[in-house]
């Protein structure tokens, strides 16, 4: 009976998801002529709504720690990466406006890569190997410039919970080219919104926020390294039932 409830929930949160997409998206197309700020301020909308009707519908609340980790400064974030919850909570709640580097197949999704196409995001061309990060470099620096935070997800894909995924140094290797600090982040979105699952469990989300961490003195792998040792032992914290066993 508990299963039908979080099936029943899960489906309605869907169905209220999907609605909301198609409708953001014929909005934000409306609002394309606008300056980029008041653009990315409409299209966000849709995050706050969608991470909102998961507290109604699915139970799923959320709690914020090291918010005064944030810079007032250039920066790229690194994040733990369990569900697809975080891209969605982190764009409109962080101080500055993200920029996230992904696959360019997202932008051929329907209403939501169309959403994505509007603002001002990296999508890059894995086949592209070196060409593609050179890519990301020059355009990560000019949203750098304007004030912008580049977002990345060092482990590459969803790892699920009490998991650890290879890091990848691409977001500390432009940390490093550009002189940037790196904010890293770790959460348990994956508790209460599995990977590959349909059902959304619910519970308390935490989102920890760890201080800037400066290239200086760094290689991209050292960077990264110290990353990963921040966001892994921060995990421990969060979610130590989900490593007791480790």
């Amino acid at each position: 009976m508990r299963n039908f409830g979080l099936f029943l929930r899960s489906l309605l949160f869907t169905i209220v998801m999907v609605l909301a997409t198609v409708i953001w998206v014929c909005v934000c197309l409306l609002a394309a002529p606008l300056p980029y700020n008041q653009r990315f301020w409409i299209t966000s909308r849709w995050n706050v709504f969608v991470i909102w009707a998961a507290r109604v519908i699915c139970g799923i609340r959320y709690e914020f720690k090291g918010v005064e980790n944030q810079p007032n400064a250039p920066a790229i974030v690194l994040s733990k990466h369990q569900s697809a919850w975080e891209t969605i909570f982190l764009l409109p709640n962080l101080k500055r406006p993200l920029v996230y580097v992904f696959k360019k197949e997202i932008l051929y999704i329907p209403f939501f890569g169309w959403g994505m196409a509007l603002l001002r995001m990296i999508p890059i061309d894995r086949k592209q190997g070196k060409n593609a990060f050179r890519h990301v470099v020059t355009q990560g620096k000019r949203r750098l410039a304007d004030g912008q935070w580049i977002i990345m997800f060092p482990e590459g894909t969803r790892i699920p919970v009490g998991k650890t995924g290879k890091y990848k140094s691409g977001g500390t290797r432009l940390a490093v080219e550009t002189n940037t600090v790196v904010v890293p982040i770790a959460h348990n979105s994956g508790e209460c919104w599995p990977k590959n699952s349909f059902l959304k469990r619910p519970g308390v989300i935490t989102v920890s926020i760890g201080k800037p961490i400066s290239p200086d003195n760094h290689t991209p792998d050292s960077m990264m390294q110290e990353v990963e040792n921040w966001i892994e032992s921060e995990m421990r914290v969060i979610s130590p039932h989900a490593y007791s066993a480790g």
